[in-house]
């Protein structure tokens, strides 16, 4: 695989994670599948912009939960509130009467109140984790950023789609039975920011695992695998987990 190729995958994960300009493509154009593998490395914008953004809501002077508001719109509006959109969905979809109406109610683009709550409950949280901190503390963010995207992959390929269309579809399509070795390049780089933040670290990412691991449980059951929403939750459930926990121990 060339530096070029795998280049090209790493812009289509971003391209699908985030809303920063990434150019056209060169043909052939990556799968998503092929892609998924450069998930993680989305994180690192993300992590990085709610960190300075934070940071200069510090030095402004807002107070604390103004502060990690803005922090958090910055990093909707980088993703384009992507996986905000995925908890709403999951959330209001699991107050369906069985699987085939709770996917039903995720694909449903009106948003319940189920949905609702969800999204005030996660936003709220994580708004008060990042206010709380005593500084910008970037290597914790950026850990949580890229830790929480790793977690969305790691429940692409341990569940099975839930749809014969979709997002999760498509990311799932034509795998490697090895699945393990997409996985290297993330988990590397959330060894790097590990070290990077400091025993900490630990606490913070089983927090995440946790957070993941329920919402993974809760689709194979209710559902009987992933959708593309179920990697958002996963993704904003572990994502609000790992900011809790950064506040516990920093604050």
């Amino acid at each position: 695989m060339t530096p070029r190729r795998r280049l090209s995958e790493v812009r289509l994960a971003m391209m699908m994670l985030t809303r920063l300009p990434m150019g056209t493509l060169p043909e052939p154009v990556p799968s998503l599948t092929q892609a998924r593998w450069a998930f993680p490395l989305a994180g690192l914008p993300v992590g990085l912009a709610m960190g300075l953004v934070l940071w200069a809501a510090q030095v402004l002077g807002l107070p604390p939960l103004a502060a990690g508001f803005v922090a958090l719109a910055v990093a909707a509006v980088l993703t384009g509130g992507l996986h905000h959109d995925g908890l709403a969905d999951f959330v209001d979809g699991m107050g369906g009467r069985d699987g085939t109406r709770r996917l039903e109610i995720m694909r449903d683009s009106r948003i319940g109140s189920y949905g609702v709550v969800a999204l005030v409950l996660s936003m709220g949280l994580s708004a008060s984790a990042l206010g709380s901190l005593p500084g910008p503390a970037l290597a914790g963010l950026l850990l949580v950023a890229v830790a929480s995207r790793l977690a969305m992959l790691l429940v692409l390929d341990l569940l099975p789609p839930a749809r014969a269309d979709g997002m999760g579809r498509m990311a799932a399509e034509a795998r490697d039975t090895a699945a393990w070795r997409v996985w290297l390049p993330g988990a590397a780089l959330v060894l790097l920011v590990t070290l990077a933040t400091g025993p900490m670290a630990i606490g913070v990412l089983a927090a995440m695992a946790l957070a993941a691991a329920i919402v993974a449980l809760q689709a194979r059951r209710l559902l009987g695998g992933q959708t593309g929403d179920v990697l958002g939750a996963a993704q904003l459930c572990s994502e609000t987990a790992g900011l809790l926990v950064l506040s516990m121990v920093l604050g």
